[in-house]
């Protein structure tokens, strides 16, 4: 005869192999992926460097994306860099990425001799703060095609010198809406004729689909060019080539074939930072640590299973 004590044994092995499963899976997204808070997810709230920091931490990210200009803001306004770097230490934060748009592609020398200094300035700055990349779009040659790629890879061989010896790699952006770079086929031509060890892409579900490539072709990117990426979703409507940046919404609410990307993704090697960015007014509506919370719950809901 099974005495109590046996079957209670019993049934509390046989419930904790039931959960198994979850507690396997839930282990290889972890091991595959970091989840991080781009700040333009809380830009309508203008919150200022700091706050944005705090609410990140209280929502439980670990990881951020600032933009540069929210850091220079704070630094005006009479903050200091030991600040920044203590708050960031002290809410358990790591800022894995920096938006900035140096005009370091275009065409006229000037302007270019002005980006680069631009950069070496922000380099600078992330460095101090614990900041290791930066990203690198087409700012500036976005409006008129036509775009020398050859002398863009020349370009971005230029600005990754200058990272390796600032310790911030520029990653280089797709942007679905300019005349250049809004195709994954121009993004991989400028990073692989680089010739440089450090390039990195950095890509986006509403770039892939807004320029057309489709978030299938991340499948052909190779894994070490891919440390960051940055996750939203679209709806069915507005048309592809009509959206905007103010219709992207959280990942799953949309119509985009987020599992087949994110298992393209996955990568337990080195996993890669997904950061939420959406631009969405009616988040910004919404109280900021709520919009944080939820997109973090979003995200990690979409990568189940993966």
């Amino acid at each position: 005869m099974i005495n109590r004590r046996q079957a209670l044994a019993g049934l509390a092995a046989t419930a904790a192999l039931s959960t198994l499963p979850n507690r396997v899976s839930a282990a290889k997204n972890a091991e595959s992926f970091k989840y991080a808070l781009n700040m333009s997810t809380l830009r309508g709230h203008k919150l200022g460097f700091m706050k944005e920091i705090e609410v990140a931490s209280k929502a439980g990210y670990h990881h951020v994306e600032i933009w540069i200009n929210s850091l220079q803001d704070y630094l005006k306004g009479g903050g200091t860099v030991t600040d920044a770097r203590k708050h960031l230490s002290d809410s358990g934060i790591v800022v894995e990425d920096a938006i900035g748009f140096a005009q370091w592609i275009v065409d006229d020398k000037d302007t270019r001799d002005k980006a680069v200094e631009q950069l070496r300035v922000e380099m600078g700055m992330l460095a101090e703060i614990g900041c290791k990349r930066i990203a690198a779009p087409p700012m500036g040659a976005t409006k008129d095609a036509g775009l020398d790629l050859k002398k863009a890879a020349e370009r971005y061989h230029t600005i990754l010198d200058l990272g390796d010896k600032m310790g911030v790699v520029p990653q280089l952006e797709l942007w679905g809406f300019s005349k250049n770079l809004s195709r994954l086929s121009e993004l991989m031509y400028i990073a692989i004729e680089s010739g440089h060890p450090s390039a990195r892409v950095l890509m986006d579900v509403y770039h892939l689909y807004r320029g057309g490539s489709g978030l299938q072709q991340a499948a052909w990117v190779g894994k070490p060019y891919i440390e960051v990426f940055h996750v939203n979703d679209y709806p069915a409507t507005p048309a592809q080539d009509v959206i905007t940046d103010a219709d992207r919404v959280y990942p799953g609410d949309g119509v985009g074939p987020m599992k087949e990307l994110f298992t393209i993704l996955r990568n337990p090697e080195k996993p890669v930072i997904l950061s939420l960015e959406v631009f969405n007014p009616a988040y910004y509506a919404q109280d900021a640590l709520l919009v944080a919370k939820t997109g973090l719950a979003k995200m990690k809901q979409a990568t189940a299973g993966v």
